[in-house]
């Protein structure tokens, strides 16, 4: 169904939200009030979608994510499907939260754990949970025990924009390989925390020139909207894309403006196994421009 309406014949990376429960309430989450639904995926609606992306458009990765994954009872059988059955690569990205024990049951169908910073000790904590930040680095460290690859993701607000580079370079000394850099939209619950959007957008052009020349060991990437303009290209002429979202609804997004939005044109149908069309007047088919590469490629 996407191909016929878009074009599009090879979708890299499926990001699947598992379920909209979560463990935190951070203030700029984008799922907002949904935290409080009880939409998710079964075990079997999972592995089904999984197939579908790995047969009709050649989807090779996974990343799991919520919610909270971790507090997803059947997150082992879904790991252990995508990569023994499928082949997949999978990623996981969580909060951190006392996932030690669930850690270790899937480390050796896991290809890259990745944890959810907002920067340095009370920073990060005052956003996320307090403890957060030491339970964080605390699952970087049992990742690296067990012999799973590790990176990281942080939301840039006008409370962390300065801590970055500090953030980065504590991650090297955690062996993380990857700095995610996500732009805060004011959606969910960050609609209602107006205070931590960056007003300035130069800001983000002095992001940018330290990052080039802070010569790290980290790779990090930013979404190109962290930026004085920010960037989407229209789908159209586009064959290939690198990533598709599915939200516990069965929700797809494709747009890099729709995120927290109900703005979708296709749904998975977890009943019938199969993807629908229902386009509407909100309908977003544009795709997020490549990310931009800092420090170790």
């Amino acid at each position: 169904m996407i191909s016929e309406v878009t074009g599009i014949r090879r979708i890299r990376m499926l990001y699947l939200q598992l379920l909209y429960r979560c463990n935190f309430e951070c203030l700029h989450c984008f799922h907002g009030e949904r935290l409080q639904r009880a939409d998710a995926f079964t075990t079997d609606e999972a592995v089904n979608l999984l197939t579908l992306m790995r047969d009709e458009y050649g989807t090779e990765a996974v990343t799991l994510l919520g919610g909270e994954p971790f507090v997803y009872r059947d997150l082992a059988q879904v790991v252990r499907y995508a990569k023994r059955d499928l082949g997949m690569r999978v990623e996981i990205c969580t909060n951190g939260y006392r996932i030690e024990r669930r850690l270790a049951e899937i480390a050796p169908d896991l290809d890259l754990l990745r944890v959810s910073l907002e920067g340095i000790g009370t920073t990060n904590d005052k956003i996320r949970k307090f403890g957060s930040y030491r339970s964080a680095l605390s699952a970087l460290e049992i990742a690296q025990q067990l012999g799973v690859r590790t990176g990281a993701t942080m939301t840039v607000t006008s409370r962390n924009i300065d801590e970055v580079l500090p953030l980065a370079r504590t991650l090297q000394h955690y062996r993380v390989e990857q700095l995610k850099l996500h732009c805060l939209r004011p959606v969910g619950n960050a609609a209602d925390h107006s205070e931590l959007l960056v007003n300035d957008a130069t800001a983000y052009t002095r992001l940018r020139e330290g990052l080039a020349s802070a010569e790290l060991d980290i790779e990090v990437i930013l979404d190109e909207d962290l930026s004085e303009f920010g960037a989407c290209l229209p789908a159209g002429g586009h064959v290939e894309i690198e990533r598709i979202e599915a939200d516990p609804r069965g929700a797809l997004t494709m747009s890099c403006k729709a995120v927290g939005k109900d703005s979708h044109a296709f749904w998975y149908d977890k009943l019938a196994g199969h993807i629908d069309h229902r386009p509407s007047a909100t309908d977003e088919l544009t795709l997020a421009v490549p990310d931009v590469v800092y420090g170790r490629v």
